[in-house]
Parts: C-alpha cells; structure tokens; sequence
C-alpha cells in the first residue's frame, strides 16, 4: 500500500510546485543531515514517539508507518531517515538560536515564530493547493494559515470533549441532561458528592482549563477571545473574569485533593478505578479506558455544546534544502495524510485523523472494537459539535496556559478568595505579556 501511494502523478506535480514556498533569507536553513554510507543525501525527520511498545503501543505503530515510507524510498537519490527524540522542542530551539532549521520535525507544539521571521521554514500552502490536499490536511488548513501561509501541518488533530461515568451518574440520580449546561453541570457534581463513596466530580486544574475555555467558546465574544492573540484586552474582558471564577467555584467545591497540573497523573481514578463522574480529555482517552469500565464510559461534549479542536504544530520542513530532498519531505507529508496512512493512524494509533474524507465509524464498525467505536462516536460529538474551538495555548502561547492552571489548583483549597486570587492572576499575565 505504501509504494503504491507514491505515484510518478504525485512526483511531477510536486516538481512544479516545492519551490514556490521557499523562504530566501536562509538559503541553508536545513540541519546539516551530510550523507550516509553510501554517499547519497539524508532527510532526517525528528519525532516523538520514542516509546517503548509496551509503555504505549501507539508509537510501535507510528513508527512503523515512518520506516514502511522509509523502506519504499530505499533506492531513491535520498535516504528518509526518521530520529524519535525526547527533546525535539529543545532541538528546534536550538537550530533556530543558530539560525537553522532540522530537515524536518514532527513539532508536537507550536511553531516558534523566529523560525518563520528568519525564513527558516518550507511553506506549505502552495504544494497543498497544486494537490488539491486541502481536505487531506484538514484542520491544519484553517488553523495553522499565518498571513497566507501554512508552514506546519499534524496529521492528527487534538479533538477534546469529556467523558463520563454512567454508573455514578446513575448512582447519584442524573442522567446525561446534567452536561447540557454549566449551571446543570454544577448541580450534578453536587449530587456525586453527596454519595459520600470516595466518588468525585471531575479532575480538575489542566482540566479547568479546559473547562473555562469551554465556557468562553458558549458566547461569541468569549469565542474571539480564544482565536485572539493573548493582550491585555483579553486579561480584562469580563467574559475572561466570569469563566474563571465559575470555573474556580466549581473547583472549590470539587476539592483541592482532586486536581493536578497533569491529568495524566490522575487519569486511572477514571480510566481504571472509576470513581470520578467526569473526566476533560480528548478522544484519544478511548483506548486508555479498561475494559471492565468500557460498558459505563461514555464520551460527551462540553455544556452548551462546545467541543476545542486543534491542529496544533506537526510536520516542519526546513527551507533552503536540496531540490531532492524537499521533494522526499513534501512527498512524506502527502504520505502522512493520505487516505491509507490516515486510517492507520485511527485504528491502530487510536488517534483522530486529520484527513476529513476518512470514514470514521465505517472503520469502527469492521474492527469491532469497543475502544475504537468509543473514538469513533467521541469523534464525530467533537467535530459536530455546534461551537468548535482551538485550545487557547496555541493562541496565547503555553505559559499563559500554566499560570492559569497555577491559578484553579490554589483556587481548589478550601477558603481561598478566588476574586483575590484573579486579580493576582491578572496580574501575572500582564507581566508574562510585557
């Protein structure tokens, strides 16, 4: 399958096209990859799923879908080499201080803007368009565009929703009606708390986050708040305050012993010990569920129908690279959100395709799994949702992010002045802005 997606049409429609994009102020922005044995080229593409298959499956599986591409270009004037890395952030950074760019990199994060202001990076847009590739890269169309550019593309998308307990909902006498508001959603975490089980609402600090921004995307001027660049204007609106503060009381009455700056430290008291109604995460949290829970979990979306969707930072290419090997990189990036490699990525990698042609619940149903059918409905409750949002730390960049996590988990411990507390906040994201 993979050699036969490399067709001699895709080849000569690229020739036309992968200097169009070309930034000229780096005429050599690409790491210096030199050659390999025997004497030919080397691309080398940085990821990051350097995980062991038995610490997580997932990056077995994008692994092999990089060296298959590897393998069918073997006898090509470049060698594709892919490098999983744990510090692909810092390797980034580092090129980018000293003026280059690695050949490619699977970013994870946003793409630093020193990249693009020193034309560092390959755009995109125009391969995507000469190849009729907008619906193959999705999300990343809209979302990642800068100026008329595009200079980075995921082939997964960040889909984030909530999933919920059917049995304590049961137990504590609510129904799935409680997520229809914030307000209905206060009233039931007060009603599973009064279980008095060890049963809990929800994890909360990075998952109040997610919650305030849920609550900003339910109005449109909270929605332009989280497209926008982070500024003062937005330290200040009122529809900032108010979503934090509800957010806060929530957390208060949740209990500061239930919230976390990483949900991942605190996701089996839901996946695996089911003793939290509700858990904000992403579709992705489907294969994380244990099977003896599979019956009970249910995916959702955020009150007021609202669900954060993102491209996020993905496949970089340096500019100023040979002719061969920008065309082996623009070559990947079409093999990655190909119709072929995006099913994989759903089905074997558990993640959302960012590819908008790939029919998620026709796959769901042929492997007849639980786990994959669960992302599938989680999937499309986030992408039909009636008010779609990105995570504001693409917008207003990650460190805003964690001061304002910083802020819910103090908010958390009983007795804080959480009006106190914001004007603190604000404070903090003033500087952080200066």
């Amino acid at each position: 399958m993979k050699t036969k997606f490399v067709s001699v049409l895709l080849t000569l429609a690229l020739c036309g096209t992968m200097l169009a994009g070309c930034s000229t102020p780096a005429e050599e922005s690409g790491g210096d990859s030199g050659s390999d044995a025997g004497g030919k080229e080397v691309l080398e593409f940085y990821h990051g799923f350097y995980h062991d298959e038995s610490e997580w499956p997932a990056a077995k599986a994008m692994r092999d879908i990089y060296d298959e591409f590897a393998a069918a270009h073997a006898d090509g004037p470049v060698t594709f080499k892919p490098i999983p890395v744990e510090n692909r952030a810092e390797i980034t950074s580092a090129q980018i201080a000293g003026g280059t760019f690695p050949d490619m990199v699977d970013l994870g994060e946003s793409l630093p803007q020193a990249a693009i202001s020193q034309g560092l990076v390959l755009d995109l847009k125009p391969y995507i368009d000469e190849n009729n590739l907008q619906e193959a890269v999705g999300l990343n169309y809209t979302q990642n565009d800068v100026d008329g550019h595009i200079y980075t593309v995921h082939d997964q998308l960040e889909n984030r929703g909530l999933w919920y307990n059917t049995a304590i909902f049961e137990k504590a006498g609510i129904d799935e009606s409680a997520l229809n508001t914030w307000d209905d959603f206060g009233a039931a975490m007060d009603k599973v708390r009064a279980l008095g089980d060890g049963s809990y609402g929800y994890i909360a600090g990075q998952g109040s986050l997610f919650m305030m921004t849920a609550m900003l995307a339910a109005s449109e001027a909270g929605r332009d708040l989280i497209a926008s660049e982070f500024t003062e204007d937005v330290v200040n609106a009122p529809e900032f305050a108010d979503a934090f503060k509800k957010a806060a009381a929530f957390d208060q009455a949740n209990g500061s012993e239930h919230t976390t700056d990483d949900l991942g430290n605190m996701m089996d008291d839901f996946n695996k010990n089911g003793t939290v109604a509700v858990l904000f995460n992403g579709a992705w949290n489907a294969s994380g569920v244990d099977p003896s829970l599979s019956d009970v979990v249910k995916p959702g979306i955020f009150p007021e129908n609202v669900s954060i969707s993102s491209a996020g930072g993905g496949h970089t290419i340096a500019s100023g690279m040979s002719e061969e090997k920008t065309e082996l990189a623009l070559e990947f990036l079409a093999y990655m959100v190909s119709p072929e490699v995006q099913e994989r990525i759903f089905t074997e990698v558990q993640a959302t395709p960012c590819n908008m042609s790939v029919d998620l619940n026709s796959l769901a149903e042929e492997t007849n799994d639980a786990n994959t059918i669960a992302l599938a409905e989680a999937c499309t409750l986030v992408n039909e949702a009636e008010n779609i949002v990105i995570n504001p730390i693409y917008t207003w960049g990650g460190d805003v992010g964690t001061a304002i996590i910083n802020a819910f988990m103090e908010c958390a411990v009983s007795g804080t002045d959480i009006d106190a507390r914001f004007t603190q906040l604000q404070k903090e994201l003033s500087a952080l802005i200066a």
